[in-house]
């Protein structure tokens, strides 16, 4: 799931090597956390959080395969 927020990410961003991704599994929670070079932050969230929301909802339809459910937290 990492490797998935990464990849998306980085297609947007002028800046690939500043993304990182963090994650913290409970069982049945998987929560992550996107973080962005500064100046790549708009490109991530889009207008209105249109682009956020799509990762959010791949990322959520990732998870839904294998029973869990994701967090992602942009910032």
């Amino acid at each position: 799931m990492k490797e998935l927020v990464e990849t998306i990410a980085g297609a947007l961003v002028d800046h690939p090597e500043d993304v990182l991704v963090t994650e913290e599994d409970d069982g049945r929670t998987l929560r992550l956390r996107l973080q962005v070079h500064e100046d790549d932050m708009g490109k991530v969230i889009g207008r209105q959080g249109r682009i956020a929301k799509a990762v959010r909802a791949v990322v959520y339809a990732a998870g839904t395969n294998q029973d869990k459910r994701v967090q992602l937290d942009i910032g």
